[in-house]
């Protein structure tokens, strides 16, 4: 029988399963939320890798199409390679979990969370991860935990703790908040432009119940969990260490005060060669080759000690004050066919942003375990290999990309104007041209830009700044703009996006055991500063979306049609729908609800295509008058199509106000004339008159 460990989380019960399931993990925990189960593995190899100078933690994230009663999608009807939402959730489960795992550890560690059953008022993301901290808590592995995990949304100024799905949508805050009892380790938010002490007070409120989750972790690891197994640490080898230490500090330090990123990387790389050439002539082949793996150890260890120790004193590699950001470069419409697009430059970080619009068809289709099917906004980021120098295969996005794009689509989404209001698709795409840290938020800029240029009617331009953070005894420096070198070798990254008005995404990292609310504080002020002052910059270039759209873009008419005609429009096998479509030459939408898009471009006449679908969808009217077509001719008159697919008589008594003694001495088939509708009888036969509309027809009227 399963150990079962309760608590309360959100004003409902939390359940963790011990025992029972996937025994041969180094730790399985079945957590239950609500209907949502989630059975989370934890498994260690058992040996270190070798050949490798990091720890190798991979979370796997694995959606079931069954847990929600669905069968999936594509040809073969089985779960294929994880979605942008399982992307998300595996990231991040790992970025808590990451820090707290001993330094020097190289064996294989997997986490595989995999969702049995989703109940979309239990988040199964947060149930994974807490259960990723109990299984990990209750295995052999080293692990510094636990950790906790909660979702805090805002409604009506009160805080809630995994708010109901009704309860999102009415919140102005979606935040994810991590860490342990005693310190944040990780957040990521969507707010719709929430001030930063309102942001705080959110995550410090979630920090309340985190605390509450991993003393029932606690609790449950010291009843069911076994003994840490003791692993193999990589350490230097200590003469080697002292000997890197004497000769190349000095050397190091001269190559880390430049300020050019590449020309610091071939002066670092010079550095490191003659490290290893002096180590190799002084103690000989067969030595050396015993303390490459110490030699290089210590490298990035001296490297880092260096660059935090410089800027606790004041002084950053590039020189610049703790909060000062790099120069700025802004241009729009650098692509004449694209409908929009913004270039941001901060630095040596650059990010061209396109901007597209389509139409209803063209928004993106999910197939995820979530109620939403379709969404019409999409961010794309795309990071290749030349914007950092190096020589690689592109490949599909990878993790980190999707991330990016997430975070990115995240800070635009509380401008975008509503469908109502801007019926189009919208897609951004980052293009990361050069990078040199904070790509994702250069991106927010660019997005913003590329959005006005297109001239889509946001509510307020967006941008976006990296905070970071070195913490040591000598002290603490919170750094605004932080470059690619302060973020690999600093403790903390901190994204902060939003308007003048407030902050509309969040997401913090840490590689320490924790950051304060003092700390989080701080990073937000200055963060603050930072943004208004690059919003300055951007307003500067463009201050409000263009009053026109691109040419090339399509102009979009929105219409509405009866429901239970919708059948006429589209015409049998789209016949009718096709016909009007070759008419017009323009794109048409037609939704259930009898919502009409119709899209054309220069060459396509919209107004033309609205006309003829108002035609299919008109009832004849007694008394209305209509240009019709001959259709057929019959010795007593002539029949005439007057709406599409509708026909009338006009008897041969009503072609002229003379005497007509043969149809066709008045009409042939194709002409064109003016009737009107005299009469429909009960059997819905349309009479027709031209005589009445003919001029001495109305004048006698």
């Amino acid at each position: 029988m399963p150990e079962t460990f309760m608590f309360e989380l959100g004003n409902r019960t939390m359940t963790l399963e011990v025992g029972e399931l996937a025994k041969q993990a180094n730790g399985a925990v079945l957590v239950r939320y609500g209907d949502t189960v989630v059975l989370v593995t934890a498994t260690m190899a058992k040996e270190p890798r070798a050949d490798i100078d990091f720890f190798p933690l991979i979370v796997d994230y694995e959606e079931k199409m069954y847990s929600v009663g669905r069968i999936p999608g594509g040809w073969g009807r089985r779960e294929g390679k994880p979605g942008e939402d399982a992307v998300l959730a595996a990231r991040m489960i790992d970025r808590p979990l990451r820090p707290l795992f001993p330094e020097g550890f190289r064996n294989d560690v997997q986490i595989v969370a995999q969702v049995l059953s989703v109940d979309q008022n239990h988040s199964p993301a947060i149930s994974a991860m807490i259960g990723a901290s109990a299984a990990l808590t209750i295995s052999d592995i080293p692990f510094k935990g636990p950790i906790g995990g909660v979702k805090v949304g805002r409604v009506n100024g009160e805080y809630i703790i995994n708010p109901t799905q009704a309860q999102e949508d009415e919140s102005d805050i979606d935040l994810v908040v991590a860490g342990t009892a005693d310190a944040i380790m990780m957040v990521e938010a969507g707010a719709k432009e929430v001030d930063e002490e309102g942001m705080l007070q959110a995550i410090m409120f979630g920090h309340q119940a985190i605390k509450r989750i991993c003393a029932a972790i606690s609790e449950m690891g010291a009843k069911t969990g076994k003994p840490k197994m003791q692993v193999e640490l990589f350490e230097p080898d200590p003469a080697v260490a002292e000997w890197v230490k004497d000769y190349a500090a000095d050397k190091l330090m001269d190559a880390l005060k430049t300020d050019d990123k590449q020309e610091r990387q071939q002066d670092l790389d010079q550095v490191q060669s003659l490290i290893h050439e002096t180590y190799r002539a002084q103690f000989g082949e067969e030595q050396y080759e015993e303390a490459v793996k110490s030699i290089n150890y210590m490298i990035d260890k001296l490297t880092k000690d260096l660059v935090r120790k410089m800027i606790i004193s004041g002084t950053r590699p590039d020189g610049r004050k703790r909060d000062e950001i790099r120069p700025i470069s802004i241009k729009v419409g650098l692509l004449p066919r694209a409908h929009g697009s913004g270039l941001f430059t901060r630095g040596q970080t650059q990010v061209l942003t396109v901007c597209t619009l389509g139409l209803k068809s063209d928004e993106q289709l999910l197939d995820n375990l979530t109620d939403e099917d379709r969404k019409r906004y999409i961010h794309h980021y795309n990071f290749p290999p030349f914007c950092v120098g190096e020589v690689r295969p592109i490949r599909s996005p990878g993790r980190r990309e999707i991330g990016h794009g997430a975070l990115a689509e995240r800070a635009l989404l509380p401008v975008i104007p509503n469908e109502e209001e801007f019926p189009y698709t919208i897609r951004l795409v980052s293009e990361v041209l050069e990078s040199n840290g904070s790509s994702s938020q250069a991106s927010v800029c660019g997005s913003s830009l590329a959005l006005m240029d297109a001239g889509v009617p946001i509510r307020r331009p967006v941008a976006g700044i990296a905070m970071g953070l070195v913490k040591s005894d000598e002290g603490i420096a919170v750094l605004t703009d932080i470059q690619g070198l302060e973020d690999a070798l600093g403790d903390m990254d901190f994204k902060v996006a939003g308007t003048r008005e407030g902050i509309t995404a969040l997401q913090m990292d840490i590689k320490i055991g924790g950051v304060s609310d003092e700390i989080l504080r701080n990073a937000l002020a200055q963060a603050r500063k930072g943004r208004l002052f690059i919003l300055d910059k951007m307003e500067e270039v463009i201050d409000k979306p263009r009053p026109d759209l691109s040419p090339y873009a399509p102009r979009i008419i929105t219409m509405e049609i009866p429901v239970d005609r919708i059948r006429d429009v589209i015409g049998p096998g789209g016949k009718t729908i096709r016909k009007i479509i070759e008419q017009t030459n323009v794109a048409i939408d037609i939704e259930d609800d009898g919502r009409v898009y119709i899209a054309s471009t220069a060459d396509g006449d919209g107004e033309k295509a609205c006309r003829l679908i108002e035609s299919y969808t008109k009832d004849v009217e007694v008394g209305s008058s209509y240009v019709g077509i001959v259709k057929r001719i019959m010795k007593f008159g002539a029949f005439v199509e007057i709406l599409p697919g509708k026909e009338g008589l006009v008897h041969i008594s009503q072609l002229s106000n003379e005497r007509v003694n043969k149809v066709e001495d008045v009409v042939n088939i194709g002409d064109e004339i003016l009737v009107k509708v005299i009469e429909i009888d009960r059997q819905g036969r349309i009479n027709l008159s031209r005589k009445a509309v003919l001029p001495n027809a109305v004048e006698k009227a």
